[in-house]
């Protein structure tokens, strides 16, 4: 019986990876890969010459008795094309399946950008919330981010250049100016961690075009029991109200919950978008 090896792989810089990761990649029979290519060139730079097959958002599923046979055979190593593997890259669908089919699952642990931008952001690092990538939508983005904005964790997110100062403005609308460490190419030549309030990385990154892969370090709700944000305030408002609930009844509820006055929140319920 074979065992499914969940390798971490450098993100950047190839010095980041682990002796032992690299002598399991060289024993394994088969090399699970996210992009065949990208992984043959650290393949290369190691001179480790193992099959390869790729395994990737689009195939993960068809590929799944592929890997199950491979495993009945001998070792087969999982790797994405920069980071830990299974962590917001194909994974979790395989470790399912390999431990239903009885095979064993061991993690090689290395490099992982969320936890690196973390441990350098200057944030609290005691208690955690990673939530990968921000959706894509405004609307939902910022549904999402008033589902977390109570929390007293640090809240950690990946974001794609293209969205980035998008990303940053509902991030400070929805949970207030807090915060925040900026981190992109990490362990690469252009390394840069912007640390400082929302509204600073938003006047930073509106002058230096926002260019790599980032990771988002939030602080988390310094006072949870305080009072909700505005913009959590009148989303909560308009989710009540698209349920048919009557205006009184919702300001009475919400205000109970919220820590803003019953009469503030009639206001805003008659008048959602003031400008």
């Amino acid at each position: 019986m074979g065992t499914l090896y969940l390798v971490a792989t450098p993100i950047g810089n190839l010095e980041d990876i682990t002796t032992r990761a690299l002598r399991v990649l060289g024993q394994v029979s088969l090399i699970a890969a996210e992009d065949t290519r990208h992984t043959r060139k650290l393949l290369d730079h190691y001179q480790i010459h193992v099959p390869l097959i790729s395994y990737h958002e689009y195939n993960k599923l068809s590929r799944l008795e592929d890997v199950l046979a491979a495993l009945s055979q001998g070792d087969v190593a999982l790797v994405s094309d920069a980071g830990t593997p299974a962590l917001n890259d194909p994974g979790y669908e395989l470790v399912r399946a390999a431990l239903q089919a009885g095979y064993a699952v061991s993690p090689i642990p290395g490099p992982s950008a969320p936890l690196a931008a973390l441990i350098a952001s200057g944030l609290p690092t005691d208690a955690f919330l990673y939530l990968g990538y921000l959706p894509r939508k405004s609307s939902e983005r910022r549904r999402m981010l008033a589902g977390v904005s109570d929390l007293p964790y640090t809240l950690i997110f990946l974001e794609t250049p293209h969205r980035l100062l998008n990303a940053l403005q509902d991030l400070q609308e929805v949970l207030g100016d807090r915060q925040v460490g900026v981190a992109r190419e990490l362990t690469k030549l252009y390394e840069e961690i912007t640390r400082g309030l929302l509204s600073q990385a938003i006047d930073h990154f509106t002058t230096q075009t926002p260019r790599g892969e980032f990771t988002l370090v939030v602080a988390g709700n310094a006072s949870p029991s305080g009072p909700w944000a505005a913009e959590k305030l009148r989303l909560v408002l308009q989710e009540r109200l698209s349920r048919g609930e009557s205006p009184s009844q919702i300001a009475a509820q919400v205000a109970a919950e919220s820590g803003w006055t019953k009469r503030t929140v009639y206001e805003i319920l008659n008048n959602p978008n003031p400008r």
